[in-house]
Parts: C-alpha cells; structure tokens; sequence
C-alpha cells in the first residue's frame, strides 16, 4: 500500500494496510512515514498499520474516543492491538482508555519525548523549558499545524504574544535530509528562535515496536 500523502495523513489518516494480521498498530498520522521504515527495516511483516487523522495532535480532546471507536471496530480481526500514540495532550484520558479497553500504548508524554528518548527527555526538559520541537511531520507540515491554526498568515504580529516566552526551535530529525533541516531552519526564522537542530532516529518508538 503507497503511503498517502502528508495532507491526507493530516486530515483523513491512513486505511488498515491489510484487513488481517496478528498485530494491528493503531497510530498518530503523523508516525505513518516513520512506522512503514521501521517495519520494512526489520522485516516486521506481522504488524498491520492504520492511523487516525494526524491534526488530532491540535485536538488531543479527539484522541481517546477515536481511538476507542478504532479498537472497537478491529478487535475481532487481529490478535493484538498496540495504540501508537503517547499520552499527547490527553490529561492521562488516553492511558485509561487503553486501560478500559486492554490494549497497550507507547509510553510517555508525548512524541518528542519518545523520539529524543523518554529517559533523556525528562532529563533535558527540567531545564529546557524555552524550547519548541519540531518533528519531522511537523516540519513538513509547519503550516496546516503551527503558521495557519495560530493565525500567524493573517495576523503575523501575534508572532511575539505565542512565541515571545521560547528562546529556540528544536528540530528532533528523524532521517538525514538536508531539504528537512533547511526547512526547519526557515520555520524557526520566522517564528523568531534560534534553532537547534538534533538527531534522535526513531528513538523509543522503534524499541517499543520492537518489544512487539
């Protein structure tokens, strides 16, 4: 199955890859790019990937029920479900979901955390308070989720009142592509940050779908 594009994985999300398997992975849309590299890198044939509409990461209110309405609808067709989603926002409603329904998620807070490592996230969160991250998704779709939903394409002097309290833009790359960090350097010019930009792979995602 081609990956859709990353405008359908923003508003539509992404159809189940095949209707059986021993291993459904409920996910995030903006981890579909990611998730495809890891199972082809690893020969994880047994794990089927569908994902929910990925602008739920600016409406985490969403999340829970879409994804109760997912294990719901495909319980009866796999053996195991894992949720690839992080608490994102949720307030720990999407962990009790999970835990309603018996099915495991991804931990950590959310998908900064798990791609830098959770363990060293919390380490260099305690005092990189000022930081704004970027993923890979996100640099590619910095518009529809960060320049548009803020209103900073129709009134760009908003700029300092959302982003006057950060000092710099993060870029977590996931893959080496210079277009990607060249991109991302634009996105932090003009949100006024300084930039930074740090390699973190595939981080905690590929050790949690590995444990699969």
């Amino acid at each position: 199955m081609a990956l859709p594009s990353d405008e359908t994985l923003t508003s539509d999300g992404m159809t189940a890859t095949a209707q059986t398997g021993r291993i459904l992975l409920i996910a995030c849309g903006a981890l579909a790019r990611e998730i495809l590299a890891l199972q082809k890198a690893n020969g994880w044939d047994h794990m089927v990937l569908t994902c929910l509409p990925a602008i739920y990461h600016i409406h985490p209110e969403k999340i829970p029920e879409a994804v109760r309405e997912a294990v719901t609808k495909h319980r009866d067709t796999y053996d195991q479900i894992f949720v690839v989603y992080a608490d994102c926002g949720t307030g720990g409603l999407l962990e009790q979901t999970c835990a309603d329904l018996g099915v495991e998620m991804v931990q950590g807070p959310h998908c900064y955390s798990f791609f830098e490592g959770n363990d060293t996230f919390a380490k260099v969160s305690e005092t990189e308070f000022d930081a704004f991250y970027l993923t890979d998704f996100l640099v590619r779709q910095f518009d529809a989720f960060v320049w548009k939903p803020m209103g900073l394409d129709r009134h760009p002097q908003l700029r300092d009142m959302y982003f006057g309290n950060y000092s710099k833009l993060v870029y977590q790359a996931q893959i080496d592509d210079p277009a990607l960090t060249e991109k991302a350097q634009d996105c932090a010019e003009r949100l006024g940050l300084a930039f930074e930009r740090r390699f973190t792979g595939y981080g905690d995602l590929e050790t949690s779908l590995a444990k699969l």
